[in-house]
């Protein structure tokens, strides 16, 4: 759902700010599974009249000629063989006349398709799927198109993360998307840049529980199995829907304004994950009085024993092992991303130092707050060392994309930022940013823009240095 308008108007060892990463880890729990990757970087073929997204680091990966307004997708796993029966609604509105359009889906096969009502012709070519309807689309045209698939979904390979995607391990099943998973298990335009709403509901046999985003509406049991249903009523990113399949407890609290705190906890780790969860509300309004309210429904966590954490949108995937090295830090990060990186959205994948550098700075503050400005300063210190921050955060390669300095430097840059313009403007910079952009995308250049609108100074320099030049600038200097 795009609303794009270009707008110029805690001592914490350093290894604890390693692993505060939306999806990367060092933390090594996830085993090896046999599986045939497809290319690290998607390359599909899309019609030159259709062209793409046009991100920097994936120039194939999203498509044009339409917007996504709604995913309804509803699918029955049997979680003993790690297979699927599915179908995927999209609503979507057509921005051109459209003969044929894409969908992005890796794998699985598709049983049949249908656009507006009649069926439609569809090929499949590296990853993209190419539908033509038996009636063209007029531009502006509001049209459905339903896709009757089904398979194993296979991960995909991506470079410092090992596999993403649709994963199993054992009996848990757990989507982790960033930047291009989405595509192993419903067809999408998976590209942050076409957000949307969601109805998702899952069907899995008992005992098994099914977590994904925003809101559970309705539990339906029948014949053995139970069917999760899912509503999520803001617009998210494809990358940041998932769903999470194991004997999970569920725990419940409300949190500020009544907001439904959800959390999904395997069994065995029910009492690291409490005592870590156990400051979530208290974190909430904080950020809220920091930042803006809260962006979303709903929040929660779901832990799992694997090895890696991400932002998914209101429901948080938090690694046990995150959680013991102190997990406070860890929630606080994912927490942070749900305003920055869900709500407000990085236009393209090179901008991920306004996810994470964010998400990482104000986990700092959290610290700031909890212990005081020494904890800060401490943390400060160490990530200055850090020698992998001589590298800018501002210009990842694809194979690169989580590097730890978009992180740590990233969030440097926000603390040289905030010394140079002082506490009342560096502050009233957070809240304008997220109020400008919520539910929507922004570039570094839109984010520079709004800084120097702000401040009134003209800060080029200032951001050459810090996201573009190798080497540690001074953290005072002009």
């Amino acid at each position: 759902m795009k609303n794009k308008t270009i707008r110029f108007t805690l001592l914490i060892p350093l290894i604890v700010t390693f692993l505060l990463s939306g999806c990367t880890t060092l933390y090594p729990a996830l085993p090896a599974a046999p599986v045939t990757p497809e290319l690290v970087t998607p390359q599909p073929t899309v019609a030159p009249d259709l062209g793409t997204l046009g991100d920097a680091l994936y120039p194939n990966l999203g498509n044009a000629g339409y917007d996504v307004q709604h995913y309804a997708l509803d699918l029955s796993v049997d979680v003993t063989s790690n297979t699927i029966t599915a179908t995927t609604v999209i609503s979507a509105v057509a921005m051109t006349a459209l003969d044929s359009f894409h969908l992005d889906l890796s794998g699985l096969r598709v049983d049949n398709i249908d656009v507006g009502g009649q069926p439609a012709d569809f090929t499949r070519e590296d990853g993209e799927l190419i539908i033509t309807p038996a009636v063209a689309l007029a531009e502006g045209e509001t049209f459905s198109v339903t896709v009757a698939y089904g398979g194993q979904p296979e991960p995909r390979a991506m470079p410092m993360l090992g596999q993403i995607g649709w994963l199993q391990r054992g009996e848990t099943i757990v989507v982790v998307s960033e930047p291009f998973g989405a595509s192993t298990w419903f067809p999408s335009n998976d590209h942050p840049q076409d957000k949307a709403t969601y109805d998702i509901r899952i069907t899995v046999d008992e005992p098994f529980v099914a977590a994904s985003n925003g809101l559970l509406i309705d539990v339906i049991e029948a014949d053995g199995q139970r069917t999760y249903v899912w509503d999520v009523i803001n617009p998210m990113a494809t990358y940041l829907a998932t769903v999470a399949i194991d004997e999970y407890i569920i725990e419940e609290e409300e949190g500020p304004n009544g907001l439904p705190i959800i959390n999904f906890i395997t069994p065995g780790t029910r009492d690291v994950a409490l005592l870590a969860l156990e400051n979530t509300s208290e974190m909430i309004e904080f950020y809220t009085e920091l930042i803006g309210p809260y962006p979303f429904e709903s929040y929660g966590a779901i832990v799992l024993p694997l090895g890696f954490s991400l932002e998914t949108q209101t429901r948080s995937l938090l690694s046990q092992g995150h959680l013991l090295m102190p997990g406070e830090e860890v929630v606080a990060h994912e927490l942070v991303h749900q305003w920055f990186g869900n709500s407000v959205s990085l236009e393209q994948w090179q901008d991920i130092w306004l996810n994470e550098g964010f998400a990482t700075y104000l986990s700092w503050l959290w610290a700031e707050h909890r212990y005081g400005p020494e904890r800060l300063e401490s943390i400060v210190t160490g990530s200055i060392q850090a020698p992998f921050n001589v590298n800018p955060p501002g210009t990842p390669s694809a194979d690169n994309l989580f590097a730890q300095t978009v992180y740590v430097r990233g969030a440097l840059t926000l603390h040289a930022l905030r010394l140079r313009l002082g506490e009342e403007t560096f502050f009233d910079l957070i809240r304008q940013y997220y109020a400008t952009f919520r539910d929507d995308n922004v570039s570094t250049e839109e984010f520079i823009a709004l800084v120097e609108e702000i401040s009134g100074e003209e800060l080029d320099a200032f951001f050459e240095k810090w996201l573009y030049t190798t080497g540690i600038p001074s953290l005072t200097e002009e």
